[in-house]
């Protein structure tokens, strides 16, 4: 959850230059932010919401994977869309969206409702991301202060990872799950006067969209989600129907795209043996962040933890993602992408295993703890080396849509990594988390393994 897309400033002459740009950069900045806010803060809300609305765990998994099921297809082609229609639309209709969803979150009657609006907060988060981009490249044409831009957007946003769970313990603390989406309505209002501003208007392009595949493959990931989690809850004849239709829907889009004249993915930046490890590496880490973000709160709770306390015992895992970036930066210009990918996947494995063992024999906290801060200093080495193996690894001018599909990818890993490592909760609280870190950490150390001999063999990478 860190920087993750790959931009380029616009041309020069681009645009008309914004006299004072800092209250724009930082709208766009906490546009982002509250994105990302709204991921880790749920989490912690997880027991109250439960209880509140009476749902299971998978109902759980559904309120967290309706919201990264959409992002995640959505993203795929929410660049298209933002160069089709212009950034400056495309970013404040999202954030009004995202705000106006939150506030009906907060309503939400039942938990059906709840996954229902999460859908739409996927929406508006995919087409934040890619126009927030664009808007910062529209605000600062030369190449050195784009850069100093980019920094900054990554830095403000990426603060929200650090500050969710603690954020969202207190307010649940205060005044329930409901609180977590009440926050995003001020702060949705604050995004969209910092950017009223004509100096980001962008004048509308002719890029196609190719919608029937780009719906295709949102039915093909909901599905393959679906599958995943109707077996954890040992409904088979569910699971079948929905691995059909996650088979039947894949065929459907690889058709689609066969055909298309505006394919949703880059063919020839898929033929790149050093993107494809980079992917699968991106979608791992995803995977286990995204997943222990939601077994820990359960696991929390059954350890008699209240909602402030939760939120604080998450910061071994998330201060890492606040303080280690810029080290990651330096080890990767020194020494390239490839060896911080591997070492942070290698202590997201280490971390995940001695969580499994942790939550297994009731280890007490500072066992997790230790844990937490091997899988938090895992992520924060791998995720900035992981944008860099990937756009060198790319071909010559397919840097952006590199890390478009990068975005993208992590997102499908989320997705995944909620429905498979929440799977196992239907064992018991403790018996089950220590399975779904296992799983993790499996799926971590098997990654790394291939990536390290796939760029092995593309050096490029």
């Amino acid at each position: 959850m860190t920087l993750d897309h790959a931009t380029r400033p616009a041309a020069p002459g681009a645009g008309t230059a914004v006299p004072r740009p800092w209250p724009a950069l930082l709208g766009i900045s906490l546009g982002y932010f509250m994105v990302l806010l709204d991921t880790t803060v749920l989490s912690v809300a997880e027991p109250d919401l439960a209880r509140s609305l009476d749902t299971s765990v998978t109902g759980l998994q559904w309120a967290t994977t309706g919201y990264t099921v959409v992002f995640a297809a959505l993203l795929l082609s929410a660049g298209a869309l933002t160069d089709r229609l212009g950034a400056h639309r495309v970013f404040r209709a999202g954030i009004a969206l995202f705000a106006v969803g939150s506030a009906l979150c907060a309503a939400a009657p039942t938990v059906g409702a709840l996954i229902a609006v999460r859908t739409a907060l996927g929406a508006a988060a995919a087409a934040c991301v890619p126009s927030s981009l664009a808007l910062i490249g529209r605000l600062y044409p030369d190449r050195g202060r784009h850069a100093r831009a980019v920094a900054t957007w990554a830095s403000i946003s990426g603060a929200a990872v650090a500050a969710g769970p603690p954020a969202g313990g207190a307010l649940v603390e205060l005044a329930g799950w409901r609180a977590v989406f009440l926050v995003n309505i001020p702060l949705g209002a604050l995004v969209l006067a910092l950017t009223a501003t004509r100096g980001l208007h962008c004048p509308p392009g002719g890029r196609r969209l190719d919608w029937p595949a780009q719906l295709a493959a949102c039915g093909c990931l909901a599905l393959a989600t679906d599958t995943l989690i109707a077996a954890g809850g040992r409904a088979w004849a569910h699971t079948a129907l929905s691995l059909a239709g996650a088979i039947g829907a894949a065929a459907v889009f690889l058709r689609l795209e066969a055909r298309s004249t505006s394919p949703v993915l880059d063919r020839v930046l898929l033929r790149a043996g050093g993107v494809r490890a980079g992917l699968a590496a991106g979608a791992a880490v995803n995977f286990t962040l995204t997943g222990s973000l939601f077994v820990l709160p359960l696991l929390f709770r059954d350890r008699g933890m209240t909602p402030l306390v939760t939120g604080l015992a998450f910061l071994p895992l998330t201060l890492p993602f606040a303080v280690n970036p810029p080290l990651t930066g330096r080890i990767v210009a020194k020494v390239g992408p490839r060896r911080p990918v591997l070492g942070g996947l290698a202590l997201l494995a280490a971390g995940t295993a001695g969580l499994a063992v942790a939550a297994r024999t009731g280890a007490p906290y500072g066992w997790l703890a230790l844990g937490l801060l091997l899988t938090g200093l895992g992520v924060s080495f791998a995720l900035p080396a992981l944008v860099t193996a990937v756009v060198s690894a790319a071909p010559q001018g397919a840097g952006g849509a590199a890390g478009g599909l990068l975005n993208a990818v992590r997102q499908t890993g989320a997705s995944l990594g909620v429905a498979a490592m929440g799977a196992p909760l239907t064992l018991g609280t403790a018996a089950g988390a220590s399975w779904a870190f296992l799983v993790a950490a499996l799926v971590c150390a098997a990654t790394g393994l291939w990536f390290g001999w796939r760029t092995d063999r593309s050096p490029g990478a």
